[in-house]
């Protein structure tokens, strides 16, 4: 299938708005548009919630049964996620001006 049949009036507008919405998680669209979150499950985000609570678990527990006398333990980091910032003042899009269109912009041009 090529784009260009949507351009020449073989391929409807309608029938690309539905392969475009069904494309593979793997796709490079949906890779462009959303980046590393493209890629991650909902299963994903529950483990890397599961790990948090873990981790923040595995803290407390080391915290009440540590000697008064000694420094407290350093409180865990949460697992990064995709689209959140590793740095507190980086922003979640990047540093770059250049904003690519939603999905809805896509979907509205496409229809």
């Amino acid at each position: 299938m090529d784009l260009l049949d949507w351009h020449h009036g073989r391929l409807s507008s309608r029938r690309l708005a539905v392969l475009v919405r069904h494309l593979p998680r793997d796709s490079a669209l949906l890779k462009e548009l959303h980046g590393e979150a493209a890629e991650w499950s909902l299963t994903d985000y529950l483990l890397a919630n599961v790990i948090d609570r873990l981790a923040e678990a595995n803290w407390m527990f080391a915290m009440v049964n540590r000697d008064e006398d000694s420094e407290p333990l350093d409180y865990p980091e949460p697992v990064p996620r995709p689209g959140q910032p590793s740095d507190p003042g980086e922003s979640p899009h990047g540093t770059s001006g250049d904003s690519l269109p939603s999905l809805q912009e896509i979907q509205r041009f496409l229809s």
